[in-house]
C-alpha cells in the first residue's frame, strides 16, 4: 500500500473505532495478529475495542507517520466509563491520555499492533 492509500485505511479504522461499528473490523484486523507482542485473534481485539465502549472512547489522530508497511500514530484518547471500568465504578470523571501505537499492514490489514499509553495517568483522572 502507498503512503496515502495506508492514511486513507487508517483513517477508515480510526472512523470505525470512534463509531463503535465492530462488525466490519475483518476490513483492517488480520485474523490472526500480534498484540502488543503477544499472538491474538481478531475475535481477542474486538473483545478489547468493545470493551473500550463502557468509556465511551474516543480516538483523536495527532499524527501519522509511514514507513513502508509500517504506520505510527500518536492520538489523543478521551473518554467518560459509563460502566465500570478498568476496576473503576462510574462516577462522571473524564480522562484524556495520549496513545503511540505501531501497526504493521500486509496483505491490506494490520499483522502486527502495539500500543502504549499512561494507564497510571488515565486511572489518576478517574479515580482523582
Amino acid at each position: 500500500m502507498s503512503d496515502s492509500d495506508l492514511r486513507a485505511f487508517y483513517l477508515r479504522y480510526i472512523e470505525a473505532l470512534n463509531a463503535h461499528t465492530f462488525d466490519g473490523m475483518d476490513e483492517f484486523i488480520d485474523d490472526r495478529t500480534t498484540l502488543n507482542g503477544e499472538p491474538a485473534s481478531r475475535d481477542d481485539l474486538l473483545a478489547v475495542q468493545q470493551h473500550d465502549v463502557d468509556a465511551d472512547l474516543h480516538w483523536e489522530l495527532k499524527e501519522l507517520l509511514f514507513d513502508g508497511d509500517r504506520l505510527a500514530a500518536r492520538l489523543v484518547n478521551t473518554g467518560t466509563p459509563v460502566k465500570t471500568w478498568l476496576g473503576v465504578a462510574p462516577t462522571g470523571a473524564s480522562f484524556e491520555i495520549v496513545e503511540y501505537a505501531i501497526y504493521q499492514v500486509r496483505n491490506g490489514r494490520f499483522a502486527h499492533m502495539t500500543a502504549l499509553h499512561d494507564a497510571g495517568e488515565l486511572h489518576r483522572q478517574l479515580t482523582g
